[in-house]
């Protein structure tokens, strides 16, 4: 066994165990360093400069990118170090838009947070900011640059947890912006909306899109009978924002709250995840023994579906035909409720109260809509029902929990994991045990799926089939395995991706978090809910059995379930607006398309596009040629791609690409 290794941090001797930085260390011992751009799932990158020590020898050096090593002396806490603390943070106000009273995260925000912290009273620099647009064209987002200071988090965990890149840094020096490609809005560009911008966002620069005036409108509105789903993850995470630790379960609360709000009927979503586990089951299992388009890949997280038909159409036929629960609860919320509850359809206002920012843009859908009627109304962040209940004055740690409405209302434990990763695929092997051996099964926890690891893999045997899973969580992880598949290199039969590390228990709607171990308490939150209900196995809710006898044609997969509950989805161009010109538009120009999407730029477009520039520029060919930036010639897999006149040249580089403008160079000289 090696020696132990210690340093000293604030006069205290500290041992060094598997800590990155030295900033974990510290933080291990009780001490708060405060940091903007430091996020232990994304990579070092020192640019707030707020988590600063001093280490004897080695003077002042950031934390979060120094290793440590034995015999250090760290000091977090001196005078210099205070001061050039609020320096830094004085800077950053100088150059924010100073509205907080009115800001979504006020009292949120880490900005305001440490400077109230740090006990800065005055700015002694004039404001430099110039006010820029706000780019609310985003279903589920509203991005401020107004109130950005620069700390990249958005764009690091754009890129580097999604391998998205929707955002990045624009311009140089003090016209530096963080912005989508070619300055355009996030609705016109390769965004999935999952919100981890927002979710990382120390600042209220980057927030979900707040629509809780539409809701208060249908509450107030007497002709409504205005009816809610909550999901599973907000009764571990909803407390938060009323003073409650991380992970206790608040659906008791919850209800009577929005009972008090006005809503009319609380249900679950849990109950229609309950009712996916049979579909999505159902339909895994028919493929399985038919030997049919595996593996079979969830559909329940809109972020990773809108990613699928972004960068893997080719796998849309592995994707489950499965609405997700928040869909399938709008669906059979339509069909049902108004004999249920005397209402008129039209009268019905279903709103959802979910951890995701993409789940408002699923609901506007259109495969999701009915005569053009929306089936969900409108979709409410956690972090929008807390501010609801608090505008309400509504004391909610004080309240007398109350039961959820039936029949909607009841949920069993696979219903309510689905919050967690790998409680999708832990739900459906409940399902597929039983359905397969033809026997009961007691034991219900399979913990070969739970866990943290990106990429979670296991082989499970059920009588005499074996099933090889993997759990998924965060896009980046999801493009690995769908690579992987791609090539032929795994044979998982079943595939759970969720947008989110963690799950939606992390979504970008949950409420901001000052406890660094809130994913592990929240996911002990829904296991532990789990093993206080009765039942834990979907298959086993009588009122389920109970809706596919009345309304969903006696059984999974029957063709009213299908009609009801399944959709298909389409390949989406992941540019929808024309292509960018680099040159001017000229037909008797050649011309130069560069493909600039997210797959080709990780691939090396964009240096094929400033070496053809560059190339064009030198031979004086700006009379000859005109060079473009586009996006997606839908050969995601070849890229990167250019297309010069009418040929399209895959796996291109830029010597092969100034080969080929020769070559059409030569061909149009040879005709003259």
């Amino acid at each position: 066994m090696a020696d132990k290794k210690y340093l000293t941090i604030d006069n205290r001797r500290v041992e060094i165990k598997n800590e990155r930085n030295l900033l974990e260390i510290i933080r291990r011992t009780g001490i708060d360093l405060p940091t903007f751009c430091y996020h232990s799932e994304l990579s070092i990158y020192g640019a707030c400069r707020l988590c600063v020590v001093e280490i004897e020898g080695m003077g002042i050096v950031t934390s979060c990118s120094t290793t440590p090593q034995e015999g250090m002396v760290v000091s977090t806490n001196t005078n210099e170090l205070r001061e050039m603390r609020k320096v830094y943070l004085k800077l950053l106000l100088a150059n924010h838009h100073q509205t907080c009273t009115t800001c979504s995260k006020s009292g949120a925000c880490r900005l305001q947070d440490l400077s109230n912290r740090l006990g800065i009273r005055e700015i002694p620099f004039s404001e430099e900011y110039k006010p820029k647009p706000v780019d609310s064209s985003s279903p589920s987002l509203i991005r401020d640059p107004n109130k950005c200071v620069l700390c990249g988090d958005c764009v690091r965990a754009c890129e580097e947890i999604q391998s998205v890149g929707a955002i990045d840094f624009a311009n140089r020096g003090a016209d530096t912006i963080v912005s989508p490609a070619f300055l355009k809005n996030l609705d016109a560009v390769e965004c999935v909306y999952c919100g981890m911008c927002a979710g990382v966002c120390p600042t209220g620069s980057i927030t979900p899109k707040f629509e809780t005036e539409k809701v208060w409108n249908a509450l107030n509105d007497k002709k409504k009978t205005v009816a809610v789903q909550i999901a599973p993850a907000i009764r571990v995470a909803i407390g938060e924002m009323f003073g409650l630790e991380p992970g206790e379960v608040s659906t008791g609360r919850l209800v009577a709250a929005m009972k008090l709000l006005g809503f009319d009927q609380v249900y679950d979503t849990s109950f229609a995840a309950d009712l996916t586990v049979l579909e999505e089951s159902t339909e895994f299992i028919d493929r399985k023994t038919k030997g049919e388009k595996l593996p079979l890949f969830t559909s329940c997280c809109p972020a990773w579906v809108k990613f699928a038909e972004q960068f893997y159409p080719d796998l849309l036929g592995n994707l489950s035909s499965c609405r997700s629960p928040q869909q399938m609860f709008g669906s059979v919320a339509r069909k049902t409720l108004p004999e249920q509850l005397n209402v008129k359809n039209e009268d019905l206002y279903l709103v959802s109260i979910m951890p995701c920012t993409a789940k408002k843009f699923e609901a506007q859908r259109d495969e999701f809509k009915t005569d053009g009627h929306r089936d969900v109304d409108v979709v409410l962040t956690t972090q929008e029902l807390g501010m609801m209940i608090k505008e309400a004055g509504i004391d909610f740690s004080g309240l007398t929990p109350e039961s959820l409405d039936m029949p909607m209302g009841f949920k069993t434990g696979a219903g309510v994991i689905f919050g967690v990763t790998g409680g999708v695929s832990e739900a459906v092997l409940r399902f597929a045990a039983e359905k397969l051996t033809g026997k009961k099964v007691a034991e219900t926890d399979y913990n070969q799926v739970r866990g943290n690891e990106d990429i979670r893999e296991t082989e499970i045997e059920i009588g005499d089939i074996k099933l090889k899973l993997a759990v998924v969580h965060g896009l980046k992880n999801a493009r690995k395995v769908a690579e992987m598949i791609r090539a032929g290199e795994c044979d998982y039969d079943f595939v759970e991706v969720m947008s989110c590390p963690g799950g939606c228990i992390a979504g970008a709607g949950q409420p901001f978090s000052k406890d660094y171990n809130y994913k592990q308490k929240r996911q002990n939150g829904l296991y532990v809910s789990d093993k206080g209900l009765q039942l834990h196995k979907s298959q086993d809710n009588p009122y389920l059995q109970s809706c596919y006898a009345d309304a969903l044609g006696g059984e999974p997969g029957s063709h009213t379930a299908h009609e009801l509950l399944h959709t298909k989805y389409k390949t989406r161009r992941r540019i929808e607006s024309d292509h960018i010109e680099i040159g001017s538009e000229d037909e008797a120009k050649i011309s130069v398309n560069v493909c600039v999407g997210t797959s080709c730029h990780l691939r090396g477009s964009r240096k094929i596009l400033q070496d053809m520039m560059d190339y064009v520029h030198q031979k004086d060919l700006e009379d000859k040629v005109n060079i473009q930036a586009t996006f997606c010639f839908e050969k995601c897999d070849k890229g990167p791609n250019v297309r010069i006149d009418d040929k399209i040249i895959s796996k291109c580089d830029s010597a092969k690409a100034v080969e080929e403008l020769n070559n059409a160079l030569a061909e149009v000289s040879s005709k003259k």
